[in-house]
Order: structure tokens, then C-alpha cells, then sequence
């Protein structure tokens, strides 16, 4: 398993600008990979400074790109679907926050780092018909203003941070980290394919 972490790694690193679009995809539709694109980019901005607008650009598509499959199931499922992931209660909360402020609440999911609900805020504007294209455009922006402060430190503390990732204790961290990825996604995809809880009879 140790070494399987290393080569994955190794595999993302050599993969270039294609990595954080793989990985972005990955993570912003219905896996779980927090940090996962952050951690990436920083590594390959701390190795190649030149490349730090095409990784920050591929991270973005990549991240729209897992939200555009996201958005093809929640829009389709509706509420109904949404029932899956959360209760009822939570529902009513996520609908009226992202009816009230759609486009700022979309923008600081798009931010925050985790363990802000990202997932769930795309797919209730997904689930509430919320303009796809403006979805998208607002999600790639602000993924690009995450991505761009994200590579900057990694300019600023880059020797720094290419001596962790060569410790053997980043590589341990990781192996724990990817193992945690493994289970929550396969929580997420049950959640996902789930049927929603009938409701009770009137």
C-alpha cells in the first residue's frame, strides 16, 4: 500500500497539467478527494514556477468539469434526488440560503476549503434548475482565484515544500489520506445511489 501511494503520486506528478484536470473532475462530481487538487498543484508549481497559469487553469476546467457531471444527475433528479443526501430539515436550509444569495453562496463553496458542503451546495442549485452556464462560469472563476492563491504560496515556500513531500512522513500522511478519500467516497456514491425515503402516509 506504501508503495501504491508513491506511485499514484508519482503517476499525478508526471501526468503534468493533465493531473489537476483528472483530479478535479474526480473531486468535484462524485468522489471525494479534499485537498487533493491543492496538495497537486502546489507540487507542481513548487517544481516547475513556469507552468503556475497552465496548472491553475487545468485545476479550474478540471474542477467545472466534475461539477458539469454533477449537475447532469442533480438536475435531472430534482429534490427528489437531493433527499438522498440529506434530511429534510437540511434541505429547507440549503434551499433558502441558495435562493436568497446563489451566486455568492456557489462562490464560497467554490473557495472554502473543506469541510464547507461544497457537493451539496452544487447539486441543490442543480436540483432547484439553477442557469447551468451561470453555474459553471461562477464555479471556474472562483476555482481560479482558489487555484492562483494556491500556487502563489507554493512560489513563496516551494523549497520548503519540496522537502516535505520527499520526507518519509508526508508519505505516510498521504497513505492515511488516501485511504480516508477511499471511504468517504464510497459513503458518498451510497448516498448517491440510494433510493429517497418514501414519504409517510397523509
Amino acid at each position: 500500500m506504501h508503495l501504491f501511494v508513491r506511485h499514484v503520486a508519482e503517476w499525478l506528478i508526471h501526468l503534468g497539467a493533465f493531473g489537476p484536470l483528472l483530479l478535479g473532475i474526480l473531486d468535484s462530481s462524485f468522489l471525494v478527494f479534499p485537498f487533493g487538487n491543492d496538495l497537486l498543484v502546489v507540487v507542481l508549481t513548487a517544481r516547475n514556477h513556469d507552468h503556475l497559469p497552465l496548472y491553475v487553469l487545468t485545476a479550474s476546467l478540471g474542477s467545472a468539469g466534475g461539477v458539469f457531471l454533477l449537475d447532469l444527475v442533480s438536475r435531472k433528479g430534482g429534490e427528489e434526488g437531493l433527499k438522498r443526501l440529506m434530511s429534510r430539515s437540511r434541505l429547507e436550509y440549503f434551499k433558502k440560503k441558495v435562493g436568497k444569495r446563489a451566486a455568492l453562496a456557489l462562490s464560497i463553496a467554490s473557495i472554502a476549503p473543506p469541510p464547507f458542503p461544497f457537493t451539496l451546495v452544487v447539486a441543490t442549485m442543480s436540483a432547484f434548475q439553477y442557469p447551468r452556464v451561470r453555474l459553471l462560469s461562477v464555479i471556474l472563476g472562483a476555482r481560479m482565484i482558489r487555484f492562483t492563491v494556491v500556487s502563489l504560496l507554493a512560489l513563496w515556500f516551494g523549497p520548503r515544500i519540496l522537502r516535505i513531500i520527499r520526507s518519509s512522513e508526508f508519505e505516510w500522511f498521504m497513505l492515511v489520506f488516501i485511504a480516508l478519500c477511499l471511504i468517504a467516497s464510497a459513503v458518498q456514491i451510497v448516498r448517491w445511489s440510494r433510493r429517497p425515503s418514501p414519504r409517510p402516509a397523509a
